[in-house]
């Protein structure tokens, strides 16, 4: 497995035990966030290059250095060469599984060249980024900022589904409105009822609102069209919640046959032994 790979499965052991705990803003409970001021004042602290020095602390001292040195390479070039850096940029974060800094570099290549496809990766990089991070005050800014993403990428293409997915998820979870993203995410299964995100995505908030009937139903079908360790997880998880020891075995041990990384599968197995007993 590569570096990217090994982040992502370690990170589904962790996100289980925040995932049920903590309800979609809203949607479970009346939402008790900060003033607008406060979040104002969060928002202006986090710019790209605050962003990506605390990233930097994250990572070996000669890759930092690397990237360091193109973002100076950035800030002197200009129109097209300036693009092509900024893509080799994002491709670096992309490598480590830093998605926070990616997001905004996707922004600025919006900004230089407003794409769909580039507004599309921006809203796709912050989204990743602010998906089970500790940090409140910047998992509230990078949210605001995908869903800000997001609408760029709609406003050029209001028939995209994956924008509209990224859309509806963002909006779930960082708007005092979560079920006008429910109804977006809807609007992508209606047309497209295979849609492995949107499905994977209800699957998600059916698990933290703990409707685990619907939360099964989701993952079932995400498993039959990309069968994946993390969404074999999270079915399992729909399972035993429910008290279907023999389903949820076979889940977990599908994803461990998936995971092919020690720390899942250490994980996986102690939850069978004790489903098992």
């Amino acid at each position: 497995m590569n570096t990217k790979q090994i982040i992502v499965t370690v990170i589904v052991v962790a996100l289980m035990g925040a995932l049920l705990a903590r309800p979609i803003k809203g949607l479970v409970e009346e939402n008790k966030g900060a003033n607008a001021s406060t979040d104002t004042e969060a928002s202006s602290a986090y710019t790209f290059q605050r962003v990506s020095d605390m990233t930097k602390q994250s990572i070996n001292g000669s890759l930092a250095q690397d990237i360091t040195s193109l973002e100076n390479k950035v800030a002197e070039a200009r129109g097209e060469e300036k693009l092509a850096l900024l893509a080799q940029l994002a491709e670096k974060w992309d490598d480590l599984a830093k998605y926070a800094p990616q997001g905004f570099i996707y922004e600025e290549m919006a900004k230089i060249s407003p794409k769909f496809e580039y507004w599309l990766k921006s809203g796709d990089a912050f989204r990743a980024a602010y998906t089970n991070l500790q940090d409140t005050a910047l998992a509230t800014e990078l949210n605001r900022l995908a869903i800000q993403s997001y609408e760029q990428a709609t406003a050029l293409d209001g028939n995209n589904l994956d924008a509209k997915t990224g859309l509806g998820a963002a909006m779930v979870t960082g708007t005092n409105n979560p079920m006008a993203g429910i109804a977006l995410l809807r609007e992508v299964i209606a047309k497209d009822a295979k849609n492995i995100q949107a499905n994977r995505t209800l699957g998600l908030f059916s698990l933290q609102s703990r409707q685990f009937d619907k939360a099964i139903e989701r993952f079932k079908t995400v498993v039959e069209l990309k069968p994946d360790a993390e969404s074999y997880f999270y079915l399992a998880t729909g399972y035993e919640n429910i008290g279907l020891k023999n389903e949820a075995i076979a889940a977990f041990q599908k994803s461990k046959e998936l995971a092919a990384d020690p720390t899942l599968s250490q994980f996986i197995e102690r939850r069978v032994e004790e489903l098992s007993k």
